[in-house]
């Protein structure tokens, strides 16, 4: 669950992780987190800025993959702050993890990226009331429109291996936005990992996780313990979607609030965050 209340004070303005800021950030950690990816991955990777025609306009997206070889390709659905600099940082860690990674500003209809810097932070009163209407403007239909265009994007780059499953992940706001993915492309996407993510099962009969035996991926959602409490029923119904079905899952509890896994947040959760981390790569290893 995310709202408007519980994401107010959780955020680092969605500035820069820089070297200035790294005091900030909490812990040696965060620190190595808010690494550039190169220098922490196993694998030298290459990120380029993109657009990527939608049948709405043009979308820009940061893709980044390892500098040799073809390996799966991955979408990865910021949270409310968007791409920005802690997301690209993560999706060139993924890269660096074997994987061909495209992060996309969800937002571009009405802004490009960045859409919060350090002079328009979400602690600006005005900031957090567009990006909110951005969000409720950011129906089922224009999800799916956009993750048609970035999957096809992705099938058509060298980097990444069409002979090997898509998968996607997605962070408050993106948690839904992955089963929307995923179930839009059943026999391409094969993973989709939620992280805090926003109403992924309600007892709405336009909930998310209700398409979710339609698909054909494995799934990961962490929960946050805050979240947890404020819809203790969520978790009962992702499990009795996910474990009919064959395929790999996991819904976990995780002790960490809302918004714990981007580097940039005041709530990031080092060891959370990691354990995470960790979950995700076991999904993409034994789904695609």
């Amino acid at each position: 669950m995310c709202t408007e209340k519980m994401e107010a004070d959780r955020d680092r303005a969605g500035m820069p992780v820089a070297r200035r800021s790294f005091a900030a950030l909490a812990g040696a950690g965060a620190l190595m987190a808010a690494l550039p990816a190169r220098a922490i991955a196993g694998k030298p990777v290459k990120g380029r800025d993109v657009s990527i025609t939608t049948a709405d306009g043009i979308c820009d997206a940061y893709f980044v993959a390892p500098t040799e070889d073809k390996h799966p390709g991955v979408i990865v659905w910021p949270d409310i702050r968007g791409l920005r600099p802690a997301f690209r940082q993560m999706a060139e860690r993924l890269a660096g993890d074997g994987y061909a990674v495209l992060c996309v500003n969800p937002f571009y209809r009405w802004q490009k990226a960045p859409v919060v810097d350090a002079e328009n932070h979400w602690g600006v009163a005005a900031v957090r009331e567009k990006l909110f209407g951005y969000l409720k403007q950011l129906s089922r239909p224009l999800v799916e429109t956009d993750a048609a265009a970035h999957l096809a994007f992705l099938d058509a780059q060298g980097e990444v291996d069409t002979a090997r499953g898509i998968g996607t992940s997605g962070y408050c706001m993106g948690g839904p936005m992955t089963i929307y993915t995923a179930a839009l492309k059943p026999g391409r996407v094969r993973a989709a990992a939620s992280f805090h993510g926003a109403s992924v099962a309600t007892d709405k009969p336009d909930s998310p996780h209700l398409l979710i035996p339609a698909s054909k991926a494995g799934y990961l959602f962490a929960i946050a313990e805050d979240d947890d409490k404020e819809s203790p029923n969520e978790k009962v119904l992702l499990k009795s979607v996910l474990e009919p079905r064959p395929e790999w899952h996991e819904v976990e509890v995780y002790p960490a609030q809302h918004g714990w896994c981007p580097p940039d947040g005041r709530v990031y959760d080092e060891a959370a965050a990691e354990k995470a981390w960790s979950r995700q790569l076991a999904l993409f290893k034994a789904s695609l």
